[in-house]
């Protein structure tokens, strides 16, 4: 079966090859950006839940901006670290301070997101794209051979399958991965947030 498959691609025509080589790439960069935020986002659970229990327990705020020189993927540890330098600010300032750092560490949450959103959207259309080339090959085939027979229509109908198959094939997982991915970023945004209310106290208590 998959040799069948293999050589219907290797005959398709020049259009159709450039459509599944277009979602083989989108599949290939979507995976990559599936695996890395996987393990993004499993590190940076694992160090914010590490840095907001030293963070409550632990007053001085030198330990803590040395401990979160340790954690380079929590954002929370990244919004401490940021804001340590500038304790001395008013409030007011402090939570400008904070909110801009917060929406750095957003950005980075959901850094690639926006390419698995592209692929999930368009690439059924680029291989609804395959398929309508497919099917007018194989009314081309019709045409020239006088005769709906299998043996003429095969191959266009193929073609036409093989790309839509490659389409849904590549969207699927992109389409999961970024809600997956966006569901675990609006939580650690809440989180942030969170402990932005506790990061503004604790910076505008004196210092220890």
């Amino acid at each position: 079966m998959g040799g069948s498959v293999l050589d219907f691609i290797l005959q398709a025509g020049l259009v159709v090859k450039s459509v599944i080589l277009i979602l083989l790439l989108f599949s290939i960069f979507s995976w990559a950006v599936i695996i890395y935020k996987w393990r993004f986002f499993a590190r940076a659970k694992r160090e914010n839940e590490s840095f907001l229990k030293l963070f409550n327990r632990e007053k001085n705020s030198r330990t803590l901006f040395l401990a979160s020189r340790g954690m380079l993927v929590s954002p929370l540890a990244a919004i401490f670290r940021a804001v340590y330098t500038e304790e001395n600010i008013d409030r007011t300032e402090l939570r400008r301070s904070i909110k801009r750092y917060m929406a750095l560490e957003e950005a980075k949450l959901l850094r690639y997101l926006n390419f698995l959103a592209t692929t999930g959207s368009t690439t059924p259309f680029i291989g609804l794209f395959g398929t309508v080339w497919g099917i007018m090959n194989a009314f081309r085939g019709i045409g020239a051979a006088g005769s709906a027979a299998l043996a003429v229509v095969a191959p266009g109908i193929a073609e036409a399958l093989i790309t839509t198959a490659f389409g849904l094939a590549t969207a699927i997982p992109a389409v999961i991965g970024y809600n997956y991915y966006l569901s675990m970023a609006r939580r650690m945004i809440i989180a942030m947030e969170d402990f932005a209310e506790e990061l503004e106290d604790y910076f505008s208590r004196p210092s220890t």
